[in-house]
Formats: structure tokens, sequence, C-alpha cells
């Protein structure tokens, strides 16, 4: 079952005259919508004294974003290629501004809980849209790769900006501004958006609404599966059941996107050896890097006492690290090829890991933190800023929004995949532990683990071709 929006199609609008400003409106979008993932992780206690949240309702202050978030992105990416990717990346903003609004007003649970679903759906609509908008926006190869670049590396570093921004705004004013701060941001998007960002042009096609409901019903599934093991346990129910039939609805989901004449996910986007590795690696790349937001979040401020804000601005170095890697990606990405960056990258993040794993109670900040914090961030630069640039550079223009859905699920899933399995092994590892001890041995646990998963992605790199 398929909709037609052959007769709806309205003329493209020309290349935006000022694509330094659009790519500007972009990468803000994108930053807004990466920083909702971690900015709320240091305000959560206050929020739970101040709205009244069960220990397991708090947790879902963050879950109900993740999940209509992971579950909407293939769809919102197929939207925007039939509707218009600038209409649905300004609709999305809209969404996502007056939820942010309303989740800095709410006066109970609920509310906030309800403010937070709708940011998911309006990140959904948006976030496909911003890496297609870039491609279709700046046309010049070289321009490309630097456009791309920058978008990774706002991607990346994001989840430690989050953190930093979190923990300023609830130290000096409250935790609804980690939700206000949304609100202006998102007004200048869609002020200037409107001005400067151009309609690419749209393509004739139809909506898999059949594959529309088993890819959004069944990535929701997983992601929820992913978060209930995380909070319960591999072996309940409520992991379970929704991780098997989020696993079969995708299986038939593939399978029907092999049959229908416009699939929502086109799977020649995987033919490409280069591609579908990327696409790997950007599921392994998130699944292992969690653990070093999540657990050392909790590591700075139950072991070393660290406030809200002083645990923000430790991860500074691991941000700069990765941005500043991926401004000079353009210059060694063309010289190179993908293959030596994403394995010297992989390598020095699985040191960073595993040094992390060799904390303890008496490890100072410098150098026992500090080295590792650098190590991830260059080496998580290196390693998946070249990412983006593999996957879009060379997509096909009706399929980029399809395209950037698919690589922003990925990163989801992996995320929430990474947490559920990586707090797991944190459990087990400090099971009969108290205190001090039981924080710092779930933690060490996770952090080994994820260095033996980012050597994954260092086989997958193996994979890569010179081009």
């Amino acid at each position: 079952m398929s909709v037609s929006t052959e007769t709806t199609l309205a003329p493209a609008r020309p290349i935006a005259a000022r694509p330094g400003v659009a790519l500007a409106l972009i990468l803000t979008c994108q930053l807004m919508l990466m920083l909702d993932a971690t900015v709320m992780n240091v305000a959560l206690p206050r929020i739970r004294g101040d709205l009244g949240f069960t220990p397991a309702g708090l947790s879902w202050v963050m879950n109900a974003y993740t999940l209509v978030f992971g579950g909407l992105l293939l769809l919102g990416g197929r939207l925007g290629d039939m509707f218009g990717r600038r209409r649905m990346f300004l609709t999305g903003i809209a969404v996502f501004t007056a939820a942010s609004l309303a989740g800095g007003l709410a006066d109970s649970a609920g509310l906030l809980i309800a403010a937070r679903i709708v940011q998911g759906a309006g990140a959904a609509l948006a976030g496909p849209s911003t890496i297609a908008l870039i491609t279709s926006t700046i046309t010049q190869p070289q321009a490309k790769v630097r456009a791309l670049s920058l978008f990774s590396a706002m991607s990346s570093s994001g989840f430690a900006i989050g953190l930093i921004l979190g923990g300023f705004l609830t130290e000096w004013l409250t935790w609804r501004s980690v939700m206000f701060i949304n609100v202006p941001l998102g007004l200048v998007v869609l002020v200037f958006g409107a001005r400067y960002i151009a309609e690419p042009e749209r393509h004739p096609a139809r909506l898999d609404l059949v594959g529309a409901g088993l890819a959004t019903v069944g990535v929701a599934s997983l992601v929820y599966g992913f978060i209930q093991a995380a909070e319960k346990g591999w072996g309940t129910a409520s992991a379970v059941l929704p991780l098997v039939v989020g696993a079969v609805l995708v299986v038939a989901f593939v399978v029907s996107q092999a049959r229908v004449a416009n699939p929502m996910l086109p799977l020649r986007l995987f033919r490409d050896r280069n591609r579908a590795a990327a696409y790997t690696n950007f599921f392994l790349g998130p699944l292992s890097m969690m653990s070093a937001f999540f657990f050392m979040t909790q590591f700075l401020q139950e072991v070393d006492h660290y406030r809200a804000l002083t645990t923000g601005f430790a991860f500074l170095p691991m941000a700069v690290g990765i941005f500043g890697m991926s401004r000079l990606i353009p210059r060694l990405l063309p010289r190179t090829g993908p293959k030596p960056l994403a394995l010297t990258g992989s390598l020095l993040m699985a040191a960073g890991l595993w040094w992390m794993s060799l904390l303890s109670a008496d490890s100072s900040y410098v150098p026992a933190i500090l080295g590792p914090m650098i190590l991830m961030g260059i080496g998580g630069g290196m390693a998946f800023a070249p990412l983006n640039i593999l996957i879009m550079a060379t997509v096909p223009p009706a399929d980029a929004g399809a395209a950037g859905g698919a690589l922003q699920t990925m990163q989801q899933i992996g995320s929430t995949l990474g947490l559920a399995i990586l707090v797991t092994i944190a459990g087990s590892g400090a099971r009969g532990l108290t205190g001090t001890d039981a924080v710092v041995t779930a933690a060490t646990s996770a952090w080994a683990a994820s260095a033996g998963i980012v050597l994954l992605t260092f086989l997958v790199a193996l994979t890569f071709r010179r081009q």
C-alpha cells in the first residue's frame, strides 16, 4: 500500500544565495538535536525533586525522547525526500521548539514526559533532512567534504557539549533552562532558515505505508527492548518480547524493501562496500562511546564528588579533540582515503577506553582521566568524521533523505543498545560490592568491554577501499 505524491510536487526553489548561512543554520539544528540526548542527564536529580518523579519514572525523561526519535527517523527521512526536505526540516524544528517550551513550563511529571515525546517526533522530522540539505546546498566537492566534516563534529561532540551545557545551566540557573535554551535557537533557525535554506529538487515518489509501519514499529520496539534490558535485565519479559517483535518486524521491513517499487529505505544504499562499512561503524561507534559518557559522569560525581558544572567541563578535552580532528579530515581524507584514518582512530579510541578501565578511586583527573579523554576525542574524530562523507557524498539525490535517516537510525540504535549491554556488564562486574567500590568496578568493567567493541570497528575499517 502506498500514497502518491506525484501530483503535489512544487517547483524547487533556487539554490540558496548564501550557502554559508544555510550551513550554519543546519549545523545549529543538528547541535540542538544531539544536545538533547545528554543535556538532561545532569539535571535529572533536580527534576525528580521538583516534579515528584519515581526512580523508575525519572528514566523516561531520557527514554521518551530516545524511543520516539529512533523509531521515527527512517520515516522522517523518506517524508523529506517526498514532501520537501526544507519543509520537513522547518516543520520538525517548529515542533521541537514548541515542545521544548512546553517542557520547560511543565508542572507535572506527565507533562514533561509528553513534551519529551513531542520533542522526539520533531527531531525525527528535522534530523534526516539536516544532512540531506547539506549535500544539496553545498555543491562544490571540497566544500561539501568540509561541510560534512563539520556536521560529523557537531554530531559527535554534541553529546559532550550537552553535558557541559547541562551542568552550567543546572548549576547557575534551573533545570527548566535546559529546555528553554532550545527556544531562542529554534526561533533563529526557523526565521532565517525560511529565508536562506533552499528547497532542493523534489522527486516523484510513493509513500510505502507498509514499509513505514514496519520500520517505525520495529525500530521503536527494538529501542524499547534495549531500554528495558538496561533497566530490568535481559531475561525479563518486558525486554525479551519487544526485542523479538522488533527483530521480526525489521527483518520483514528489509524483505519488503527488496520487493516494492518505491522503498522507504533503498537497499542499493548498501551495495557500495565503503558505504556499507561506514553504516556498520556508525552503529558500532556510538555503541562503544556511550560508556565513556554515561559511566564517566557517574564516576566523576560519585567517586570524585564533582559538581554538575565541573563534571560537564571534564568532558571538554574530548569535545575539543573530536571537533578539531573533524576540521582536519577534509585535508587528510583526499590524501589517505578512509582506511588509514579509521584504523588509526579506532586504535586511539580503544587505547583511551582501556586506559579508563585502569582507573581507581584514587585516580586524579590529570593525567588519569585527561589522557583518555584526549585519546577518545582525537580517535573518535579520526575514526568517525569520514563516515558521513563516505555515506552522503555519492548518494543519489533522490535517496539523500533516506540515507540520512538510516545513518541517524544506526547511531540511535547503537547508542541505546550500547547502554543496555554495558549497564548489564557493569552490573555483573559490581555484583556484591557497595558504595565507591561498586561504582568504580562497574565503570571499569564497562570501559574494558567498550575497548573490545571498538576493536570491531577496526576490523570493519579493514574493508574500506581507498577512494
